[in-house]
Parts: structure tokens; C-alpha cells; sequence
């Protein structure tokens, strides 16, 4: 009988990871470098992809660190091409470069802020994905996890351009998942609750917001980085060879609702 967990094996595969300096991106590239893969690790800034990939070798893992804008075509393709060219191929690609330059009413969104939203957070994942998908289909399938939100599922305030690009990804993973299904290529999304990061330092930081979030989450807490990473493995390993176009909530049981003692909060 074969082991179960190596199911969860990433061996011989190759792993790119957008917004992979801080956060949930540096997460998942080291829970991935762990099970075995190579890993190809995109950010905007090359210090910090720099300073994840150093921390990979050390623990004997392959890393190759590319500053890229998924804004911009041109670097996106590059970036799948050093892929290509420095580890053979790619097998598995996470999209979770995001953005959100607009907190408040909907309504007094700026245009610059729709198009920059949109082209990070959606037109950047499809960038990606069809930088990848060429190399996938050459070596007989492969998995693309979309990082979305909850904010895709339920409105959040003062985040409606957020929000609508994230069930844009949500549609974009679904979509996705139907065409490439033939190609052997599974393509799932994370939708996460409230993670504890510098992306959302805006809401933990200010004392007041932090208080009337924790009350709207049953366990009372935000969640730490790595605890997206086994769901991320799952859906990156062969464990997850009939799953695609699923979405999965990590929240702390957020969109299910409120627990009944709102008084019992850990800040």
C-alpha cells in the first residue's frame, strides 16, 4: 500500500508564486520548497523575493527570485520564461499578487483606482496564467491556485472595488477550470478570511476596526500566514487530481456567521 502522504509530495515539480515576498506568498513558497518543489518567487521589489528564496536554500531547498510587476505583460512573460529556462518548466502556479489602493464608499472610487485594482488583481492573474499554461500543457497538466478573498463572496466594508475584482477572480477560476479541464490542468481558488499581514494592517492596526472585526469572527482571532499552506498544498500536489473549480473559505468561520458571546474577543 502506498503512503498516503505522498499524495502531498511536490518532487520534481516547479512552482511559481506571485506576491511571494511577505505574507501569504512567502508562506506558501516555503510550505511548497518543504514537500520538495522548486520554487520561483515573484514580487515587485527584488530584496524581498530575494530574502524568501536565501531562506529556502538554506533549508536545502531550489529558489530562483524574479522582480516583476504582473501589471505589466512584458515582465510577466519574462518571468514565466526564466522559469522555464532555469528549472525546465512549470508545473503549478499560485496567483496572489493583489492590490487595493481604495478604502471607502464604493461610489467615490476613482477611475485610476478601478484600473489599477483591476489589473493587478484579475487582468495580472490571467497574465500569469497564460504565461504558464503553454509549459503545463507541454509536461501533461498542472494546477493554478488563484488566491481570492471572502470579499468575493460577501461584501466587506468600505472594500467594494476589492471585493468586485475578487469575485471577478472567483468567476476567472470557474471559467478557467471548465476550459483547461481537458489539458489536465486543476485551477481552484483560496478565498480567505482576515490573515494577519501587512496587506491588512489598515484594519488589525487601528484598535477600533480591530475590535469590531474580531466580534464578526466566531474564533475570535485573525489567522497567521501558514495557515493557508496545508489547503495550498493539497491543491498544488496530486492529492487534489479530481478537484477543480472549487473555492475554498478559510476564515475562522467568518461568512457563517457570528458565534453568541460577541464579548469574547483576543486582540
Amino acid at each position: 500500500m502506498t503512503n498516503p502522504l505522498d499524495q502531498f509530495r511536490l518532487d520534481g515539480k516547479v512552482a511559481l508564486i506571485t506576491g511571494a515576498s511577505r505574507g501569504i506568498g512567502a508562506a506558501i513558497a516555503q510550505a511548497y520548497a518543504a514537500a520538495g518543489a522548486k520554487v520561483v518567487l515573484a514580487s515587485r521589489k527584488q530584496a524581498g523575493v530575494d530574502a524568501i528564496a536565501a531562506a529556502i536554500r538554506d533549508q536545502g531547498g531550489a529558489a530562483l527570485a524574479v522582480a516583476t510587476h504582473t501589471g505589466d505583460a512584458a515582465a510577466v512573460t519574462a518571468l514565466a520564461a526564466q522559469a522555464v529556462n532555469r528549472f525546465g518548466g512549470i508545473d503549478i502556479l499560485v496567483n496572489n499578487a493583489a492590490t487595493n489602493p481604495h478604502f471607502g464608499p464604493l461610489l467615490e472610487a476613482e477611475e485610476s483606482q478601478w484600473d489599477k485594482t483591476l489589473d493587478v488583481n484579475v487582468k495580472g492573474y490571467m497574465r500569469l496564467i497564460r504565461a504558464c499554461v503553454p509549459s503545463m500543457r507541454a509536461r501533461g497538466g498542472g494546477k493554478i491556485v488563484n488566491v481570492a478573498s471572502i470579499a468575493g463572496l460577501h461584501p466587506q466594508p468600505s472594500m467594494g472595488v476589492y471585493c468586485v475584482s475578487k469575485a471577478a477572480v472567483l468567476m476567472l477560476t470557474q471559467a478557467l477550470a471548465a476550459e483547461l479541464a481537458p489539458d489536465n490542468i486543476q485551477v481552484n481558488a483560496l478565498a480567505p478570511g482576515y490573515i494577519k499581514t501587512r496587506f491588512s494592517q489598515a484594519l488589525w492596526g487601528n484598535p477600533a476596526l480591530n475590535r469590531a472585526l474580531l466580534a464578526q469572527i466566531p474564533q475570535r482571532r485573525l489567522a497567521a500566514p501558514d495557515e493557508l499552506t496545508g489547503i495550498a498544498l493539497y491543491l498544488a500536489a496530486p492529492a487534489s487530481s479530481y478537484t477543480t473549480g472549487a473555492v475554498f473559505v478559510v476564515d475562522g468561520g467568518h461568512l457563517a456567521g457570528t458565534s453568541l458571546d460577541p464579548t469574547s474577543t483576543q486582540e
